[in-house]
């Protein structure tokens, strides 16, 4: 049987290049890779098991945490974390037209963000209109003279259009965090960690009590990020990724005895290797 996995389609995206990179690194037989319509959509097949494993954006490094997969985490408390990459991100402008005709831009929401100073200087009539992924926006602009698309180099080359400007993205060290999930126990073989917890109350000093419980253990916390709970307002989800040593796993089981009795709920996505991926 094919491993099935599930990223964020049409093919071409950014997500599709992440889960061939993930797919590799675990060496994943007989891979299957199913695109899927929002990122709610590529969870759910995890979640629902019709694909094995799903690979999702975590976090980028201009627009930061990516809200449905921290709230989708939180609800879907069985999912964990086998493997992370980080990809450089370079945006291309792409349109069957010329730059001086452009008066409509599609991609992603977090795609015109990233490029929202270079369409402010060379496009600032232009209307964006967001689309569920870069690589949809470049199927939606082909044979259109008035639209472009921001999309990758090879989302152009494959659907025959032409590139306008490159790259396009306003910082230079743009980057992509991207998660390859399942369900199961959390997983002990990396070397960063990833929790979420919520507290018992919102009372002075309750985060900075959690937090010394990470700095005692001598861990470096390299990301925290905070969620509504959506229960009540002022209730927030805490998101923490700390990087392991050596034998690491040993204190990870520590900094879950201290933090549980100061949470109201504590949720560990496993300890996992994270690598750096370089375009071709």
């Amino acid at each position: 049987m094919p491993t099935r996995v599930a990223f964020l389609g049409p093919e071409g995206t950014y997500g599709e290049q992440a889960a061939i990179a993930l797919a590799e690194l675990e060496q994943l037989p007989d891979l299957e890779l199913v695109p899927c319509v929002g990122l709610r959509s590529v969870v759910e097949h995890v979640v629902n098991k019709r694909c094995e494993m799903a690979v999702v954006p975590v976090e980028n490094s201009v627009e930061g945490g990516v809200t449905a997969i921290h709230d989708a985490l939180w609800s879907h408390p069985q999912l964990c974390i086998l493997r992370a990459v980080v990809l450089p991100i370079r945006h291309a402008l792409l349109s069957s037209g010329g730059l001086p005709g452009i008066s409509e831009v599609l991609s992603h929401p977090q795609a015109l963000a990233q490029c929202s100073g270079w369409l402010a200087e060379h496009l600032p009539e232009a209307l964006q209109l967001p689309t569920s992924s870069t690589a949809e926006a470049a199927r939606m602009v082909a044979d259109s003279h008035f639209r472009a698309a921001i999309a990758s180099r090879p989302t152009g080359k494959e659907r025959g259009l032409k590139e306008l400007a490159f790259p396009i993205n306003d910082v230079a060290g743009n980057c992509t965090r991207f998660l390859l999930l399942k369900q199961g126990e959390p997983l002990k073989r990396g070397d960063l960690a990833s929790f979420a917890f919520s507290l018992h109350a919102n009372a002075p000093g309750a985060l900075l009590e959690a937090l010394t419980c990470v700095a005692s253990l001598g861990f470096n916390m390299s990301r925290i990020e905070s969620r509504p709970s959506k229960r009540e307002l002022g209730e927030y989800v805490f998101f923490v990724d700390v990087e392991l040593m050596e034998g690491g796993d040993v204190d990870c089981h520590q900094l879950i005895e201290s933090l549980q009795p100061l949470c109201d709920h504590l949720a560990h996505f496993g300890s996992y290797p994270s690598s750096d991926l370089q375009l071709n």
